[in-house]
């Protein structure tokens, strides 16, 4: 069960509604239109987050864990254009949206991760963060005599 706010009208999928109700915060809401589209896939040993984005390159992304513990996803790109085209050529952006990218989201992980061996890397304009489960805890024998007083 990870990351922030998932929207899905068939709530009668258990695990959707959990995943929602433990990540649907009112303090962290989803950004619209310019965040880049998220999948979170869950296996028996890991989460794994992939975060697309058309021409991502790896010098655009951070990820860290700050210190509330929480994954950070930075992904960052200025696009610095001159004009050197032929005057006869020459124009001017009536609207332009593409030329600069930020985006930044705060997760809240789940207990079972294990923050210490997060990994990530992008590829073919895909950030995938690899979050691995902590190994389960061997159950505690309790056998002991209990003296009756």
């Amino acid at each position: 069960m990870l990351f922030p706010v998932i929207r899905n009208n068939n709530r009668n999928n258990w695990l959707d509604t959990a995943f929602n109700d433990f990540f649907e915060t009112d303090w962290m809401p989803r950004t619209a239109s310019t965040a880049p589209a998220v999948n979170v896939k869950e296996s028996e040993k890991a989460f794994t987050m992939e975060v697309a984005a058309p021409g991502l390159k790896k010098e655009y992304c951070k990820v860290n864990i700050n210190n509330e513990g929480n994954l950070v996803v930075k992904i960052e790109h200025k696009a610095e254009h001159e004009d050197k085209q032929p005057e006869a050529e020459q124009f001017h952006y009536v609207r332009r949206e593409f030329s600069y990218t930020n985006y930044e989201q705060t997760y809240i992980l789940p207990d079972e991760v294990d923050k210490e061996h997060i990994s990530a890397k992008v590829e073919d304009g895909v950030l995938t963060v690899e979050l691995p489960k902590l190994a389960p805890e061997p159950e505690k024998k309790m056998d002991r005599v209990i003296e009756i007083g």
